[in-house]
Order: C-alpha cells, then sequence, then structure tokens
C-alpha cells in the first residue's frame, strides 16, 4: 500500500490530508507517512 500511496502523492493525486487517511484506517504508519510527506504525522 505504501508505495501506492507514495505515488498517487507524488503525482499530486493524493494531498497529505488524503495520505493521513491511510495512516488512520491503519493502511500505512505514521513513519510511512513522515517519508511519503516529509511532514510529521500528528
Amino acid at each position: 500500500m505504501f508505495d501506492i500511496v507514495k505515488r498517487f502523492y507524488d503525482r499530486k493525486i493524493y494531498s497529505a490530508d488524503d495520505v493521513k487517511k491511510f495512516v488512520l484506517s491503519g493502511k500505512i504508519t505514521a513513519d510511512e507517512y513522515k517519508e511519503i510527506t516529509d511532514i510529521d504525522f500528528e
């Protein structure tokens, strides 16, 4: 799931808020969120 979310974020299909939803649903970790967006998960 990480690879898909990262690809969509890099292509600007997903925003940081979209990626945050994947953390909240347990699909990716907070550390992966940081790696994808370069923003600390809060």
